[in-house]
């Protein structure tokens, strides 16, 4: 049983039957007050003039003194044909002379207030009107008056007081009234009834609630497959497709925090090869130096210093690479908005990379579409995106290939587009080239191959594409396998951008 109170059904249904309960008695009590009043209105306005008419009858024996004798004959034949009514007797001042009523009882006041009287006497329209009940003190009932003259020198009151000590309580009032004991009964049932059904409601709509909470139990426990079953759009449906938006954004995340684990793994694996081979060649050449110093020719010498040299300017590279893509991720880096022309600086990068295409033995072509307009961006992010992309499609462009940079209008936008005959990309790793990290030719270490290879770590790709990123643009690609990849991104041309510009102020 204490364990039903804790549940919301349990707390739910507590409530809703002590809010019939109180509903239940203050009806009953609206009902009875209101049958009550009801009654004494009907019973003082049926017996307007029963307090006159006695006066009339009682009057022959009040003319010179109360003859006792006299009246209690006339009442006792009054009191049998109306036994609920009691008659006082009143002087002028409401002292109660005599009275006529069951003698079981005394009266316990000896006075009886005027105001309900002449109330009475001059407005009896405003009914019901109570007054004084000399029985029981503090006590008022719905009454008749009329006024009497008590020998020559007496005006007084006959009150008649029309509800007897059989009336006194409500219970009495209800078990005397058929309506009233109906109108109980009905009202009994009917909040018998709505408690029942509420508690069944209550169940039928609760039992939802349990189907939630074991599916969350479920989740919680690691059964991340779990989805409640959404039946309607009330509010707990609404709170069932919010759970499994939020589910299904958990297991995204958690899959998303996997991947990223494992390129964070494949990262360390990467860069500690990476550094750890030209270190190594460093180490090895330097060693060769020292223990050969004498014997060594100037050109051997040379050449080993050159290698070395290379080794640490890779090293740079590397580090530098991974030092700008932190950067990138926390965007501590925000573009400088300015007008230039792509063109130029398409050349530009494209004479930068022409000797290491020559000696590669690999055709680089910069084709420009003419009248192009000017572009607004960050030149110098731009300068890097642009190049990291030439530099990946020489590292994967054979002998005798082709890498290409295409410039044209596309809509108000600039068009780039940098293409290559090399290896291509499988399908299945296109969504992730440009994920941090990532590197497409896990087995090809730096500097195997026909050719040297530089950002080997896979980082070339991710930077480029958060910086396009910080510019609004989206880096797009297509890729066969032996047939060669294409990169493609768009920049806005000047007058076009003004968001972007108001960004980086």
């Amino acid at each position: 049983m204490k364990n039903l109170f804790h549940t919301l059904y349990g707390k739910i249904s507590a409530a809703f039957l002590v809010l019939v309960l109180v509903l239940g008695m203050v009806q009953t009590w609206v009902t009875v007050h209101s049958s009550m009043r009801f009654v004494s209105e009907s019973d003082q306005k049926l017996n307007l003039n029963l307090a006159r008419d006695l006066a009339k009858e009682f009057t022959p024996f009040l003319k010179d003194s109360i003859d006792y004798d006299n009246i209690k004959h006339t009442m006792h034949y009054m009191m049998v044909m109306n036994p609920r009514v009691e008659i006082y007797l009143l002087d002028g001042k409401g002292k109660i002379l005599a009275f006529f009523a069951d003698p079981g009882k005394a009266i316990k006041q000896d006075y009886v207030s005027l105001g309900p009287i002449h109330k009475f006497l001059t407005s009896a329209q405003d009914m019901p009107i109570a007054g004084d009940d000399p029985r029981n003190i503090g006590r008022e009932k719905t009454f008749s008056a009329a006024t009497i003259k008590i020998g020559e020198k007496i005006d007084g009151y006959l009150y008649v007081i029309l509800g007897g000590e059989q009336y006194d309580s409500a219970s009495a009032m209800i078990k005397e009234s058929y309506i009233i004991r109906t109108t109980a009964i009905s009202l009994a049932v009917i909040l018998a009834l709505t408690g029942v059904v509420g508690l069944i409601l209550f169940a039928f709509l609760t039992k939802r609630f349990h189907a939630v909470t074991a599916v969350v139990k479920q989740f919680e426990q690691g059964n991340f497959s779990q989805r409640i079953v959404i039946k309607s759009d009330d509010e707990i449906g609404q709170l069932a497709k919010a759970f499994n938006r939020m589910a299904d954004t958990i297991v995204a995340n958690m899959e998303e925090l996997k991947r990223t684990d494992d390129l964070r793994r494949e990262l360390v694996a990467n860069v500690s090869h990476d550094l750890r081979s030209p270190l190594a060649s460093m180490q090895g050449y330097l060693e060769t130096i020292l223990i050969k110093d004498e014997t060594l020719q100037a050109n051997e010498r040379r050449r080993y210093l050159q290698i070395i040299f290379d080794n640490t300017k890779m090293l740079s590279t590397l580090v530098g690479e991974l030092f700008e893509l932190s950067k990138l991720d926390a965007r501590q880096i925000q573009p400088k908005i300015e007008a230039f022309s792509m063109a130029e600086l398409t050349q530009d990068v494209v004479m930068k990379f022409k000797p290491q295409a020559e000696k590669q033995k690999v055709n680089l072509q910069a084709n420009l579409a003419r009248d192009l307009p000017m572009v607004q961006a960050d030149i110098g992010m731009i300068e890097r995106a642009l190049s990291n992309l030439i530099d990946n499609a020489l590292r994967y462009t054979p002998e005798a290939g082709t890498v290409k940079v295409d410039l044209r209008n596309h809509q108000d936008k600039v068009r780039v587009v940098v293409s290559d005959t090399g290896c291509g990309i499988p399908a299945e790793e296109i969504p992730l080239v440009f994920e941090r990290f990532y590197r497409i030719e896990k087995s090809r270490a730096r500097g195997s191959g026909p050719k040297p290879l530089s950002g080997g770590a896979g980082l070339g790709l991710a930077i480029a594409k958060r910086i396009l990123d910080l510019h609004d643009s989206k880096i797009s690609l297509q890729s066969a396998v032996n047939v060669g990849t294409a990169f493609s991104f768009d920049l806005k041309v000047v007058g076009t951008n003004t968001a972007l510009t108001s960004k980086s102020k």
